[in-house]
């Protein structure tokens, strides 16, 4: 017999979600607050929940087996000061969807000028400016996981051009062309759309610097929905405010909330959310636990499992 630890701000969906799987050999008990487990809660050797939460109860559950995460990211449960005896994994698989819409929400808002045209309704006043096409635009993606395949499929059905940096990997057939290593620079240097949706590891930290975002066109934009780890901020910052960027888009920010005094909220060619591109819902996490547990019965090895030294 299992016993699940479910623990997330959505506990009440997720264990509810768990119990219509009507799984074999399993108790649960849930909780939203780590602060609000009861006792026996520790007792568990399976945990279902949210890395910033699990992190805090981590060093008491010590006959954990098995974490699921119900995030992509589990930086939380990285840190080298917890420990690491058990199998840690993602959730993969289920956001490609949810990054497409935001990704092409901002790229078409940018060509099709939809912000401008609205300020000139407010103003009724006639523009009859054309707007741009995505068709034959380049796209560039660092990293091309399941969420960068998404990415590039969307991409060839608005006819775009898609060129991939990734660490070694070539497997996604909706990329034209791959970039590795020493060629960044290069893959950069032709780029309309640039998106950053690659994992925060000691390699993708600080990797679009002042260099790389010198050799992007000026006339590019910037779009990051992954991880803030992956971009120098004050670098970004002065590359558009000084005009060597179009745009940018920015999700994600080495520490959040981005305070209050960055110069990232007031520049105009700047959109700005609130790590909100793709968030977890209950109903598309669950199903990867669910299949795991099965797994996890069957003495199969689970599937996404976490490199704890690759941090993915």
């Amino acid at each position: 017999m299992h016993k699940l630890l479910i623990l997330s701000k959505r506990a009440d969906e997720y264990c509810g979600l768990v119990e219509a799987a009507r799984l074999p050999q399993l108790s649960m008990c849930a909780a939203t607050d780590p602060a609000a487990l009861a006792a026996e809660a520790f007792a568990s050797d399976l945990v279902f929940g949210d890395p910033s939460a699990v992190a805090r109860v981590l060093p008491r559950l010590d006959g954990v087996r098995w974490v699921q995460a119900t995030w992509a990211g589990v930086e939380p449960l990285l840190d080298p000061a917890l420990r690491r005896d058990y199998i840690l994994t993602n959730a993969r698989g289920v956001f490609g969807p949810l990054m497409s819409e935001y990704v092409f929400g901002y790229m078409l808002a940018h060509e099709r000028r939809i912000i401008e045209k609205y300020e000139t309704q407010k103003e009724r006043r006639w523009d009859p400016r054309h707007p741009g096409t995505l068709r034959g635009k380049r796209l560039g993606l660092i990293g091309v996981g399941t969420i960068g395949a998404a990415l590039a499929r969307t991409a060839k059905h608005f006819g775009m051009h898609v060129s991939g940096y990734t660490r070694a990997s070539e497997d996604c057939p909706d990329v034209d062309v791959y970039f590795h290593g020493d060629d960044l620079t290069t893959f950069v240097s032709s780029l309309d759309y640039l998106v950053a949706i690659a994992p925060n590891t000691l390699a993708t930290r600080g990797l679009v610097d002042a260099r790389v975002l010198s050799h992007l066109p000026s006339s590019a934009v910037f779009i990051n929905p992954g991880r803030g780890s992956i971009v120098d901020e004050s670098a970004l910052a002065e590359a558009l405010a000084n005009g060597r960027l179009a745009g940018a888009a920015l999700d994600v920010f080495q520490a959040e909330p981005l305070a209050p005094e960055s110069p990232l909220w007031t520049l105009p060619n700047v959109a700005i959310t609130s790590h909100t591109a793709a968030i977890s819902f209950p109903e598309d996490i669950t199903p990867l636990f669910v299949a795991n547990y099965r797994r996890l019965l069957a003495g199969e090895p689970l599937r996404y499992r976490v490199d704890f030294e690759q941090g993915y």
